[in-house]
């Protein structure tokens, strides 16, 4: 897989674009390959049809050569507006955009009790839904209702824009 990844990340940036995603699915027989603009004018400059057709061709020429990679078909399409964060050039790129996050293992919060016994509490928290507020060394910073929360990057299962309309 991963010398697929490289093939495909290789030919795709060779033309302009950046890898976001590959999926195999259906026992390999499906490959999707979400692309973006390496270099966007602003955040609404996307990727369109003729974008997506390009790379299509482009990669099929390239995988009909490879004769080691056996597909049924080909997508491409763009990754949509709630695309994955995946490398700290996405957190840095959509910094302010708000995110859902899934964390590998949960962050353990002390809550302060306000009952009489005093006794604070643990709450163990694995998803977010909050605003990025940037790097911090290799840390994610989100912020989620008022409180910021630093986030090892390696802790991430999963990070996907979430757009408000």
């Amino acid at each position: 897989m991963q010398d697929l990844h490289t093939l495909i990340e290789t030919s795709v940036s060779q033309l302009g674009y950046e890898l976001i995603d590959l999926e195999i699915s259906n026992r390999g027989k499906v490959l999707r390959v979400f692309i973006d603009k390496q270099n966007p004018v602003d955040i609404k400059d996307s990727v369109n049809i003729d974008d997506c057709s390009l790379v299509s061709n482009q990669l099929g020429n390239l995988l009909a050569v490879e004769n080691d990679i056996d597909y049924d078909r080909l997508e491409v399409s763009s990754p949509g507006m709630d695309r994955v964060l995946k490398k700290e050039a996405d957190f840095v790129r959509f910094n302010g955009e708000r995110a859902t996050v899934k964390l590998r293992v949960p962050i353990i919060e002390l809550i302060a009790s306000a009952k009489a016994d005093g006794k604070d509490k643990q709450l163990t928290k694995k998803n977010f839904v909050g605003f990025v507020r940037g790097l911090e060394d290799g840390e994610l910073l989100l912020e989620c209702d008022g409180v910021t929360y630093k986030i090892a990057l390696t802790n991430i299962d999963k990070a996907r824009l979430n757009p408000v309309f």
